[in-house]
């Protein structure tokens, strides 16, 4: 019996974080074969050639796309967006997988999406339907959206909205977020273990920081990375920092980041990637998380992690109790962070359950991959029909 291939693009360390998870189910089930195209940021020096996490976990690297993403303008990655449609083009002809599968909603995703819709290749797309307001992402995940013809939302909110978006309601599963799967799977360093790794005291109050360009607002980026520095400096924290992803100005926040740290080692630690294990292992056992990522909203709340989440960046997400937003100034941030160290706001959190874990077993992955595997492709299957929502009308 031939086996159906499906074909996982990752263009960095969070989706691939996040894929791992479905490239080994895929990889484990013999009615499947599992492709595989790295791209985008896995390939910078500076972000820490990721690539080769993916080859260290054992996997193999079927096709490998360039792009230039160093975070300059965002003209640069506009044209190298352009310039990678061929790439992917040529990559996905090559392979012929019978499912593509995307994550997210970066913006170097739009060459793949384009190209398995032009040569009729059926894609799956994971975390549709969330909103970032803040960001670029929000256009980007809803154009995936239309042209996928299988989802994967992460909570129920998000499933209603893709089907307000016209899909149809047996092609659009809700499982939770597939890559929580691995905090119920992984082995994690203790805090010991960590502090070592890391090369930092762990005994006082620490944080994992992470702050990525407002990609709707990137004129003040100066002015907001001032206030966070200032902030953390005040607030008297050892903290890692993690690298600001390829967007727009985002060399610009890492240069900020790198500098602040190597004037303080003792107390900051500018660590670009920190990789699989040790990444779980900082939401595991440090005392609050700092910034704009995805990763406070989605993993976070399954460590009962308090969150200052800064800014607009992720607004309309849905959101845990662990998380606290709050304005980007110096001021406001520094509140957040008394409010995430207080004992009662971290009392506040027992019990709490992640809104994005629906069955809490470690098993998305498995049940994303029987889809892949059941869901009949053959015949008019990329012809999309637009279920109408039925409008109560008020007169």
């Amino acid at each position: 019996m031939k086996r159906r291939k499906i074909c996982v693009v990752t263009t960095s360390r969070a989706d691939y974080g996040l894929l791992r998870g479905l490239m080994e189910a895929i990889r484990a089930d013999g009615a499947l074969q599992l492709q595989v195209i790295a791209s985008g940021m896995h390939f910078s020096a500076r972000l820490g050639n990721t690539w080769k996490d993916i080859v260290a976990d054992g996997f193999q690297i079927d096709e490998r796309v360039r792009m230039d993403l160093e975070g300059e303008s965002a003209q640069a990655n506009l044209e190298s967006l352009g310039a990678s449609i061929s790439g992917f083009a040529q990559a996905v002809s090559r392979l012929k997988p019978d499912i593509l599968v995307l994550l997210g909603d970066r913006f170097e995703l739009l060459a793949p999406a384009i190209s398995a819709l032009m040569l009729q290749i059926p894609i799956a797309h994971i975390h549709g339907g969330e909103l970032s307001e803040g960001a670029i992402d929000d256009s980007v995940r809803h154009a995936i959206t239309k042209m996928a013809s299988i989802h994967f939302p992460a909570a129920e909110v998000y499933r209603r909205r893709i089907l307000a978006m016209g899909e149809q309601r047996n092609r659009v599963f809700n499982f939770g977020a597939p890559g929580l799967d691995q905090i119920r799977n992984s082995r994690l360093l203790s805090r010991e273990e960590l502090a070592g790794e890391l090369d930092l005291s762990c005994s006082g109050p620490f944080a994992i920081i992470t702050y990525h360009p407002v990609t709707r607002d990137i004129t003040c980026v100066d002015d907001q990375i001032g206030a966070l520095l200032n902030a953390v400096k005040r607030s008297k924290i050892t903290a890692v920092f993690t690298a600001a992803n390829a967007d727009a100005q985002g060399a610009r926040i890492n240069a900020r980041l790198k500098a602040f740290c190597e004037a303080a080692p003792r107390v900051y630690r500018w660590i670009p990637h920190l990789g699989h294990q040790r990444y779980l292992s900082c939401l595991a056992h440090c005392d609050l998380m700092i910034g704009n990522s995805s990763s406070g909203l989605t993993e976070a709340p399954s460590f009962r992690l308090p969150v200052v989440n800064v800014g607009d960046r992720q607004k309309g997400r849905v959101k845990g109790k662990n998380v606290i937003d709050v304005r980007c100034t110096s001021n406001g941030i520094v509140a957040g962070i008394r409010r995430a160290l207080s004992p009662s706001f971290r009392a506040s959190l027992r019990g709490m359950r992640s809104p994005y874990e629906r069955y809490r077993d470690g098993r998305v992955n498995e049940r994303i991959k029987d889809v892949l595997r059941k869901t009949d492709i053959s015949g008019d299957f990329l012809k999309k029909h637009f279920n109408d929502v039925r409008w109560r009308v008020i007169s």
